[in-house]
Formats: C-alpha cells, sequence, structure tokens
C-alpha cells in the first residue's frame, strides 16, 4: 500500500483516537468506570482503522474487510462463551496474538517494503533507518508470542505451574538476551541472516523466560506480556511510520509496566526476581510448619454454624480468590452479604491485588454478581480492620491469608504482603478439601488456629446452604 502525503486531518484523526485510548485507560482503572471506559476504547480503535484505510491505497480492500469480519465474529463468539475463570488463559492468548502480529507485520515489511510504502520509487531503501526499531519490534513480538503460549499453558493446566528450572539458565538466558540486543544494533546492515537469527532467538527467549515461573507469579507475567505487547506494536508503528501504532503501543506498553510494577510491589517481589525464577523456585518441602496435615487437629464448620455467627456478628469481612471463580459463587455471595445487611451486619470484601490468575480478577466477579463498589476494598485499606472484625469469611482464597508470608522465611510466599485474617475472632474457610494447597504450593496456618472452622466443600453449594440457613 502507498502512504498519501501527510495531511492534518489525518494527524487530527490519530490524535483525537489516542486521547479515546487514554480515557480508555482511566476508566479501566475503576471497576465503577469500567464499561465507559471500554466504550472510549473501542471509539479510538474505530477512529484509527477507518482513518488508516481511508488514507492508504489498499491492494484489495474487500479482502481486509473479510479478515476484520472474521475476527469480529471469533471474538464475539469467544466473548459469550468464555468462563470468567478462564479469563486469565484467554487474557494470556490474546497477547499471543498481538506478539505474533508484530512478528508477521515485520516480516512482511521486511520482505516486501514496497508494499508497505517504506521503499521509494526510485529504489531508495528508507527502510535503512527504521531498521533497529523493527528488529526491536519482532523481538518483543516474539518474545511476547513464546512467552504466552507457556503462560496460557499454565494458567490452563496444559502443564504444570511448578517453575521448570534448567540447568544454567540465567547464564543461558542472559547469553540469549544479549546476542538478540547486539543482532538487533547490527540490522542496519540488509543481511537476511540476522533477521531470521533475531527471529529464532526472540522466539526461543520467550520460552526459557516464562518456564521457570511458578503459578503465583502469573498475575505479574500476564501485566508483564501485556506491558510487552504495547512495546511490539510502537516499535512497529515507528517502522511502518503509523503514528496510532505509536500512540497506542507506547499507552499499552507503559500501563502494563505500571500494573507489572504495582503487582510486584503487593507482593514484596523484585520484577527481576520473577523473571528470573518466580515463586516456589528455591522452596523445599515447607509449608507453614512444616508438620504434616494430617498429624495436626482442624475443626470443621457446618453451614449451620457459619450462618448463626456471622448472622449474631458486627463486621464481617469476606476475602474472595481464585476458587470462587471456580465455583462460580458470586451470585450466591451477593446473595449471603444482602441477607446478612438485613440482620444490621456490616459486610466488606477485601480485595488482594493477585488474587485469582490476573490483575482484577475477583474485581471482575463481584461486579458481574453487582456487589456494590463501595462495598469492596483493597488490602491496604481494610488489613487495618481485622483486628475489630468478629468474622473473616475465606472464599477460595490461600496464599493471600497464609501468615507464613509474614514469619516463615523459608516459605517461598515469604514477603508477599498478606492479609492480617488471624486477628479476626472467627474464620471460616472454605475450600473443597484439607488435601489442597494454594497456588503457590504451601500449606497455611490459618487452617489449624483454634478460632478457624473449615467448610469443606463446593464453594457455591457452602453458600447457599448457609443462605438457606439464614432464611430458615
Amino acid at each position: 500500500m502507498e502512504v498519501h502525503a501527510v495531511n492534518p486531518w489525518v494527524a487530527l484523526a490519530y490524535l483525537i483516537a489516542g486521547v479515546c485510548f487514554i480515557l480508555a485507560l482511566r476508566g479501566l482503572s475503576s471497576p465503577a468506570t469500567s464499561r465507559k471506559g471500554n466504550r472510549y476504547g473501542m471509539v479510538g480503535m474505530a477512529i484509527a482503522v477507518v482513518t488508516t484505510l481511508a488514507t492508504h491505497d489498499i491492494a484489495s480492500l474487500p479482502e481486509i474487510l473479510a479478515a476484520i469480519a472474521i475476527g469480529a465474529v471469533i471474538g464475539l463468539t469467544t466473548a459469550r462463551k468464555i468462563q470468567m475463570t478462564q479469563m486469565p488463559q484467554l487474557v494470556a492468548a490474546f497477547h499471543s496474538l498481538v506478539g505474533l502480529a508484530a512478528v508477521l507485520v515485520g516480516v512482511a515489511a521486511y520482505l516486501n517494503p514496497d508494499a508497505f510504502g517504506i521503499l521509494e520509487p526510485g529504489g531508495l531503501d528508507i527502510l535503512k533507518g527504521s531498521r533497529i526499531e523493527m528488529g526491536l519490534g519482532v523481538a518483543i513480538g516474539a518474545i511476547t508470542f513464546s512467552g504466552s503460549v507457556i503462560a496460557f499453558a499454565k494458567l490452563n493446566g496444559t502443564m504444570s505451574g511448578a517453575p521448570i528450572l534448567l540447568p544454567a539458565r540465567h547464564a543461558i538466558n542472559l547469553a540469549a538476551l544479549a546476542a538478540i540486543l547486539v543482532l538487533v544494533s547490527l540490522f542496519h546492515w540488509d543481511t537476511p541472516a540476522l533477521f531470521w537469527a533475531i527471529v529464532a532467538l526472540s522466539f526461543a527467549i520467550g520460552f526459557l523466560l516464562i518456564i521457570p515461573i511458578g503459578g503465583a507469579d502469573m498475575p505479574v507475567v500476564v501485566s508483564m506480556l501485556n506491558s510487552y505487547s504495547g512495546w511490539a506494536a510502537a516499535a512497529m508503528g515507528f517502522t511502518l511510520h503509523n503514528t496510532a501504532m505509536i500512540i497506542t503501543g507506547a499507552l499499552v506498553g507503559s500501563s502494563g509496566a505500571i500494573l507489572s510494577y504495582i503487582m510486584c510491589r503487593a507482593m514484596n517481589r523484585s520484577f527481576f526476581s520473577v523473571i528470573a525464577g518466580g515463586f516456589g523456585a528455591d522452596a523445599g518441602a515447607g509449608g507453614a510448619g512444616g508438620t504434616a496435615r494430617e498429624q495436626r487437629p482442624w475443626k470443621r464448620g457446618s453451614a449451620e454454624d457459619a450462618a448463626f455467627l456471622m448472622k449474631e456478628a458486627e463486621n464481617v469481612i469476606v476475602i474472595p480468590g481464585y476458587g470462587m471463580a471456580v465455583a462460580q459463587a458470586q451470585h450466591a455471595l451477593r446473595e449471603m452479604t444482602d441477607l446478612l445487611k438485613e440482620h444490621g451486619v456490616n459486610v466488606k470484601f477485601a480485595i488482594h491485588p493477585v488474587a485469582g490468575r490476573m490483575p482484577g480478577h475477583m474485581n471482575v466477579l463481584l461486579a458481574e454478581a453487582s456487589v456494590p463498589y463501595d462495598d469492596v476494598f483493597e488490602l491496604e485499606d481494610i488489613n487495618s480492620e481485622f483486628a475489630q472484625a468478629d468474622v473473616a469469611f475465606i472464599i477460595g482464597a490461600n496464599d493471600v491469608v497464609n501468615p507464613s508470608a509474614k514469619t516463615e522465611k523459608s516459605s517461598p510466599i515469604y514477603g508477599m504482603p498478606v492479609f492480617d485474617v488471624e486477628k479476626a475472632k472467627t474464620i471460616f474457610f472454605i475450600k473443597r478439601s484439607m488435601g489442597g494447597q494454594g497456588y503457590a504450593g504451601v500449606d497455611n496456618e490459618v487452617f489449624y488456629m483454634d478460632q478457624t472452622m473449615m467448610l469443606l466443600a463446593d464453594a457455591k453449594k457452602m453458600v447457599e446452604e448457609i443462605n438457606k440457613a439464614l432464611t430458615d
């Protein structure tokens, strides 16, 4: 396609699209404004796509429209059928597609620059000044693709969430990354071997970087790959001289990087240590306490116990986790909180930044169940209130309420900020069985505390039984 002369209206359209993307990110920062944010993003993308199509001589517009239609049908069908529990792996899959798209665009532009309007009619290769950006875009895109494939497999259970530690992995990764940087810096020479070496090495390093990362670090990995996909798009925008791609990629890349930093800070983790190995890499046989769980006494509660004590309570704090998502218990949980409020109980929800398998997973589920936004609090805002709580109601969470993060230096989650549930007068802990462990694979001291009653059942079924007891 041949690019027309620069038109001020085109620049204005891309600027409006960029403003829409900024408003979209701002809206997505809160569940209360997330729908408005999505609408801004859709409008911005529509403006960018229409502007690009209208200002370029496209060889086959029907083919492009057909591709857009096919993608729209696939996206709409997937969005309608996907379960909320599968959202993390869906996001990882989307990131892989963005990375692959960056690689394919880079390959196409390199093999046929004239079709992209980056080769002048006289044969002067104006791509030469953009080869560094092309090399970076292809490299980041390839890393994003292969890394996202591994993240998807771990989140989907296709492969183990435990770290896979290769011998001399740090030396191998550093050598591969250094080689990619050297090859990219040399790419201003038009040597096909350099280009394909960058592609091959980048695909390999994506696998090598994510394989040693444990399951508990997956929320950080998801946000990190989101950032990578943005930078890949921005780099390709410089290559193709497309302002919209540069703006969009920079916004996605910077917001993803900021989110990754926030997630690491919430876990008291170094971003570089996550990339180097992840949770569980050096974990011993530990779990909290180190005593076999069958040898430790614990108390079993019932739905009637939970209903009675919570109805008589003044303050109840609910801590949801991935188990709630798996059981699809959010609607029953919302009904339980409504019933408790009818009895004059003050109910609040406590959301950990890394609860679930991706950032904001629990917030989306609670919003889907129409839980009031004013009832939902982040860790730093509510942690001090557990000392005054009559009941801490844990449904499907585990690692984010594990005291070993504060006390056991040998624990793989040591240093991660967790909820102080042990300070509550009574703890109800819903999980399927005493045999399971958290995503980080460590035992939880809360199971065996004097004030804890274990409610062993499917989360949705148990909450429905509690609701029946509250109604009766």
